[in-house]
């Protein structure tokens, strides 16, 4: 299959794509950049916290090697 007969079949299929319209489209990109941003924001959260714990356990036994 050559790169000119793959490209018309893609865009062929793409013409018989039935696309949403303008608002289910824009309330889907919203709740979508809404759960990344909170998926982002509990990945933080949870980064800050380990890194916090580890600090505290490598303070607390850094007395153990002196």
């Amino acid at each position: 299959m050559g790169l000119k007969k793959f490209t018309g079949e893609v865009v062929k299929e793409g013409r018989r794509v039935r696309w949403p319209k303008r608002d289910i489209m824009i309330a889907s990109v919203i709740t979508v950049l809404v759960i990344a941003i909170f998926a982002g924001l509990i990945l933080w959260l949870e980064d800050w916290a380990g890194n916090t714990l580890l600090e505290l356990l490598r303070d607390a036994f850094s007395t153990l090697n002196k």
